[in-house]
């Protein structure tokens, strides 16, 4: 399916962390900003905050759809917007991939012309075929000739996409892409997302009020309050980060890891999956031996305990030194145990960590039951 595309076209992560680009703004309206940030090739950055907090003013201002008072975008060093220098590159100059929640499809077209519509920079010969491309990228091989109203939310989705990708961009914005799917069509497009970013090596910014989704898809989260950056840092590291509010209402103190499924034991219903913790055993997933998933593990479903006990259910005892302690309201605790090339946290009370004397620095033992082992947003 994607080996109809070009690698001229659609170039495969080669560049993965060159800084792409760059964004400052300095404005009391429509919604405050007051943050700066860069963007880099082949990541996935989360924007994550209440509604009001910039998160698609952001966006808008990226794609050229808003010009703030007071800001500076530049793409692979090319200035696309100064306010003090009153440089003003227009949306339809940038390349510029943007994925609404809403589709903002051509209701008249098909398919296929929707998706040639975003390659007016080709020959009109090869917008056909390049469009064909695309849309089995997405997985609609056989839905060329189809117009908006003969498809599902999914596979409007999929255009979308498909059209945004038409412009070879040098940065993908996908503005609360699922929000208005079902769970089960939402599961399927993060599939489609997770093949993506394998292949581009452009910057990819996901705007979403579901942390799940960021927790899945995302490889570094920047956390709006009011137009302000509160948090920022890999996905692991914000997932833990009790202390922010809307982090702790939005989902549970864990640790996310990457995961490689190696093998399946059918008969007793696990995946057997390599972690930067270690082996672990888990839920049956929807993924073949060998795919790359991400995968979370709660801080509350972590045990921590002296030696390996005897006779428990739970699957998975992995062996690390505890790396800090921090204490929370109620009595409880938040412990990072280092386990390999990996922080594991773990939740529990203040008198476990009396009476097992934790400190940094001491060996422990972290069991972890399978059935904690998940996949967000699955």
């Amino acid at each position: 399916m994607a080996d109809t595309l070009s690698s001229e076209r659609l170039p495969v992560r080669a560049e993965t962390g060159r800084e792409v680009v760059t964004f400052e703004a300095r404005t009391a309206s429509p919604i405050p900003l007051d943050l700066a940030f860069s963007l880099r090739a082949g990541e996935v950055t989360g924007l994550f905050g209440a509604s009001g907090s910039g998160k698609t003013t952001i966006l808008r201002t990226i794609a050229g759809l808003w010009c703030p008072a007071r800001a500076r975008v530049t793409c692979n060093r090319a200035v696309w917007y100064d306010s003090e220098r009153r440089i003003h590159v227009p949306p339809h100059r940038r390349r510029v991939g943007l994925v609404f929640q809403d589709y903002a499809l051509f209701p008249h077209m098909t398919a296929a012309a929707n998706v040639a519509a975003a390659l007016t920079h080709l020959p009109k010969a090869e917008r056909e075929a390049r469009a064909r491309a695309l849309l089995a990228l997405v997985g609609l091989q056989g839905f060329e000739q189809r117009r908006p109203a003969e498809l599902s939310g999914g596979q409007k989705q999929r255009v979308a996409v498909a059209r945004a990708l038409a412009r070879d961009p040098e940065v993908l914005l996908l503005d609360e892409p699922f929000s208005a799917l079902d769970r089960a069509v939402r599961v399927a497009l993060y599939r489609e997302i997770e093949a993506l970013r394998t292949r581009l090596a452009c910057p990819i910014v996901l705007v979403t009020h579901d942390f799940e989704e960021v927790a899945r898809l995302a490889d570094r989260v920047i956390v709006l309050q009011r137009g302000r950056m509160i948090a920022e840092g890999d996905v692991g590291t914000i997932s833990a980060r009790a202390d922010i509010p809307i982090i702790a209402a939005a989902a549970e103190a864990g640790t996310v890891l990457v995961a490689t499924l190696v093998e399946v034991l059918q008969e007793r219903r696990l995946a057997v999956l390599d972690t930067p913790a270690g082996r672990l055993l888990a839920p049956l997933f929807d993924a073949a031996p060998g795919a790359r998933l991400r995968v979370r593990i709660p801080s509350r479903d972590v045990i921590l305990a002296d030696r390996v006990p005897e006779g428990l259910s739970v699957h998975n005892a992995l062996h690390g030194t505890v790396a800090e302690i921090a204490p929370r309201p109620g009595a409880v605790a938040d412990v990072a145990v280092a386990v390999g090339d990996a922080l594991l946290r773990a939740q529990v009370m203040e008198d476990a960590v009396a009476r097992l004397g934790l400190v940094p620095g001491r060996p422990v033992v972290a069991l972890v039951k399978s059935v904690a082992v998940t996949v967000p947003g699955a």
